[in-house]
């Protein structure tokens, strides 16, 4: 980007006022630098100034200095992005004024506040430069012109580098007889051939042209029409190929006046830069058949540097025979950063002003001086800003450090909750930003605020921790260029403070209670009971009580309300909970509450005095399959008169339905079950036994009796599991069988390889654990005849053929190891009447998952074949997650 001084140089053409004066102390410095002076601008003065650049000539008056002036006479002005503005000259520039070997340049500059130019004030500085001796030939490589000085008296154009010289003296000579002493002539040499222009007309097409008592010069701009891009050894030149042609009393001198300079050359690694600068220029050797090296230097900003300063700098200068390089690491001594914005994103860019000079002698022109002045650009380079965070938790207070930058980088405003503040409006939101200076010049910017602030937000992390979040975007604007970026801070820290919720409960004739003391972690949890979001919605809905006072949440639930579990049944009473699950906004569970009471059974039977029974059977939390539309009595074609999916009503008369009578001295006795039998078993897995006393005149209930409910107790909550077990084809166990594959047939003895997994779980602490795991001949689990394969989480040590347990590892298919138990058993069949048996098996296992980061605390996480693990826990007591797993039918070959 150009800075808007140099605009502002160009754009600028009018001066309304002036006010005159002389170099003002301390405003403007000049030195001579062999055939270049210097007057640079002090910054402090001329910082944010309109400015206009003139040459005095020896008669006083001003020429306004503009960019084609400034090529085609000799000036150079620049500003770097530090704010420094420097003017330079060539010592025979266009209104030099020469007295012997002295040269002197006038530099007008006008300076105003405004771009108007209203009360601009006037400076005048007179730089006076000796200089000598010049050698026979000078070239000077500006950033903005090429220029080329030569004596008079050099020797003519040889035959060998223009063939056509006669074609040029033809053209030249009738113009140079014809006029004044002053009348010029240049020929250009271009590849479609040649171009002659008069010295006048050469300078309207932007060229320079000058005469001294012993020189001769030419000067071009870079893009001048008859200029030449010129490729040697890879680097591009600006290439001028002219004959300048003169008259002097009555003889005509024709001198070779090409010029060449590089353009580019400047290659870059990531931490050096790269100047190579090719010799023996066709252009400005033609005609020369021996070279000899006199001198290379470099420099800085047109000051040379002694090879001690080098060596210190670390820059490297070499020369052979074909090319000069020069190379310098990034950010070395001499140059500067500027911060710069790509994209949006903060980076750098790295600027300095190299010079360097080579002397040359040749058999044609003797010594040669070549100097180049190449101003050097770095590609930009992303540096994202640093952000240290310095949280004080024991003062409760944010800070954050954002930097490093350079000086030229201020923040301006900070983004808060979507909302754009200033620096300063930031205290009014709690934000207090300071910046701070480092010794080497660049600086940063502190960011404080407390921990309480709106913005700040909390997230509860562990049973004790909870996260500090700071989340603001500075916005930043780079200097003079006005360029912007952004940096989002987010910071995260851990503070042991965190509260956990809490709770009580407690039980009436026909409800549940449950308290929750809210603690600082869960403002935003929800309740739920099973998988019902307790709204206020949905508690009126289903008659429950839910209040709510920002620091109690208590909950009443009835007794036979769907989302409570009945756990046991006992002639003391009925077992019913209550589990309560916090989740946040997520819907992730956070922690789980439940309670526990025993309640009288008498609404679950009921004894009529004609002598009929009616029985209620409530679904048990403990057999999740159990559909109460299979509920039978002893006479199992007694079938529920009501059914719903918690529970199944028997009404039936005493002397039916295979209840037993018993006689006793005052009473009679009546007793039934009520049961439920899986499929295929003749055992049942749920019995309630029920029971009607009848006296003269007089119906109890005698199975239950009621008493007073024992103190509520909070347990807590239960989890699913979702679990699979697969048959694998080898002991790599990278290819299972597929559904459609099954029955899988398999010989006797023949391996098979088995896998146990945790489905859905990116918990690295549980970890799955074989509880046990055993063969039938059916797909129920729990049919006859069965076989063991691991029993209590070891081998079956009654089997010749034991199971083999195999490691599992990390691969591109297990992300957590831990999470699957892998074993390995010979096919084998049952035997029945001393015959084998050769029909589908199936295979079943019962898990239990526990937490894997503390020591074992319960049985069932501590077999002896295995380490002791702890069972994951999130309540106030600990509990294991218990699932069943089976397999596909295999079926055995007796033959191989």
């Amino acid at each position: 980007m150009v800075p808007n001084l140099v605009l502002r140089l160009f754009l600028i053409g009018v001066l309304a006022s002036e006010i005159w004066t002389q170099d003002r102390p301390g405003s403007l410095s000049s030195e001579c630098l062999g055939s270049l002076l210097r007057v640079a601008l002090n910054a402090e003065y001329f910082e944010d100034k309109y400015l206009i650049f003139a040459a005095v000539d020896q008669f006083g008056t001003a020429q306004e200095i503009d960019g084609a002036l400034a090529a085609q006479c000799g000036y150079t002005i620049e500003y770097n992005y530090w704010g420094n503005i420097e003017f330079r000259a060539s010592i025979i520039s266009c209104y030099t004024h020469i007295e012997g070997d002295v040269y002197t340049v006038t530099v007008q500059i006008q300076a105003a506040n405004n771009p108007d130019m209203k009360n601009a004030l006037t400076h005048l500085k007179t730089v006076s430069c000796p200089y000598s001796p010049w050698h026979p030939r000078e070239l000077v490589c500006e950033t903005n012109y090429m220029e080329v000085s030569v004596r008079r008296n050099v020797p003519q154009i040889t035959a060998d580098l223009l063939q056509d010289e006669p074609e040029d003296w033809a053209l030249a000579f009738p113009e140079a007889t014809a006029g004044a002493v002053s009348i010029w002539q240049v020929v250009f040499h271009l590849p479609t051939g040649r171009k002659a222009l008069l010295a006048s007309d050469a300078q309207n097409a932007g060229y320079g042209l000058n005469t001294t008592d012993t020189r001769i010069l030419l000067r071009a701009p870079y893009n001048a029409t008859e200029a030449q891009l010129v490729q040697v050894q890879g680097v591009t030149f600006s290439a001028v190929r002219a004959s300048t042609f003169y008259k002097q009393r009555w003889m005509i001198l024709m001198v070779d006046t090409a010029v060449a300079c590089p353009i580019d050359g400047v290659d870059y690694t990531d931490d050096t830069i790269i100047w190579t600068i090719p010799k023996n220029l066709q252009t400005l050797s033609a005609g020369a058949t021996s070279f000899n090296d006199l001198l290379v230097e470099i420099g800085v900003d047109l000051h040379k540097l002694s090879a001690r300063e080098m060596a210190s700098r670390k820059y490297v200068l070499s020369n052979n025979t074909d090319e000069i390089t020069i190379q310098l690491p990034i950010g070395a001594e001499g140059g500067y950063y500027k911060t710069h914005v790509s994209e949006g994103q903060h980076g750098t860019k790295y600027y300095i002003n190299l010079v360097l000079e080579h002397q040359w002698e040749d058999n044609r022109w003797g010594v040669t001086k070549h100097t180049i002045i190449k101003k050097i650009e770095t590609p930009f380079k992303l540096v994202p800003p640093t952000i240290t965070n310095n949280t004080n938790s024991s003062i409760r207070l944010v800070n954050v450090t954002v930097g490093t930058f350079l000086p030229d980088v201020e923040l301006v405003n900070l983004t808060i909750d979507d909302t754009t503040v200033t620096v300063p409006e930031a205290l009014q939101h709690g934000y207090k930003v300071y910046e701070t200076r480092y010794p080497n010049g660049s600086k940063g910017y502190v960011i404080e605020t407390p921990f309480d602030v709106p913005s700040i937000k909390k997230e509860y992390l562990t049973e004790d921790t909870r996260l500090y979040i700071l989340n603001v975007t500075l916005g930043f604007i780079v200097q003079p260029t006005h360029e912007t970026f952004t940096v989002p801070v987010i910071t995260i820290s851990p503070v042991k403070d965190a509260v956990l919720p809490s709770a009580r409960g407690f039980c009436d004739d026909k409800n549940l209670y449950i308290t929750v003391i809210r603690g600082n972690v869960d403002q935003n949890w929800l309740p739920f009971i099973s998988d019902l979001s307790l709204s206020p919605d949905a508690a009126q809905k289903h008659n429950y009580g839910l209040d709510d006072n920002g620091t109690h949440l208590t909950i009443r639930v009835p007794l036979y309300a769907p989302h409570v579990l009945y756990e046991d049944i006992h002639p003391s009473g009925i077992t019913a909970s209550l589990h309560l699950t916090m989740k946040d906004n997520t819907l992730a569970d956070m922690t789980d509450f439940s309670i526990s009471c025993r309640f009288s059974p008498k609404e679950l039977i009921d004894c009529l005095p004609n002598g009929t029974m009616v029985i209620t059977a409530i679904k048990l939390a403990g057999i999740a399959d159990l559909d109460t539309r299979s509920f039978v009595l002893r006479d199992k074609q007694c079938r529920p008169a009501m059914v719903t999916e918690r529970s199944a009503t028997f009404i039936f008369n005493v002397n039916t339905c295979g209840t037993s009578r018993k006689f006793e001295t005052t009473v009679m006795n009546y007793e039934n079950d009520v049961s439920y039998f899986r499929p295929g078993s003749t055992t049942p897995i749920y019995q309630l036994k029920c029971a009607c006393q009848y006296t003269i005149n007089e119906t109890i209930i005698v199975q239950y009796s009621s008493k007073n409910n024992p103190a509520p107790s909070i347990e807590p909550g239960f989890g699913s599991l979702a679990l699979t077990l697969r048959l694998f084809k080898d002991k790599s166990y990278s290819d299972s069988y597929k559904e459609i594959e099954y029955p899988v047939v398999k010989y006797l003895k023949e391996a098979l390889y088995f896998e146990v997994e945790l489905l859905h779980s990116e918990d690295p602490q549980l970890e799955l654990y074989l509880e046990d795991c055993w063969a039938t001949t059916s797909q129920d689990r729990d049919s006859s005849p069965q076989w063991s394969i691991v029993t209590d989480s070891c081998e079956n040590a009654e089997d010749s053929h034991q199971t083999i347990f195999h490691k599992v590892a990390s691969d591109s298919r297990v992300t957590f190891p831990n999470h699957l138990k892998r074993f390995e058993v010979k096919m084998f069949t049952f035997m029945q009447d001393g015959n084998a048996l050769l029909e589908e098996m199936y295979f079943h296992c019962s898990v239990v998952i526990c937490d894997a980061r503390q020591p074992a605390s319960d049985l069932l996480c501590a077999r002896s074949c295995i380490p002791r693990k702890q069972r994951l826990g999130r309540s106030i007591e600990a509990y294991h997650k218990h699932g069943h797993v089976s397999s596909g039918a295999v079926l055995v070959e007796s033959k191989k």
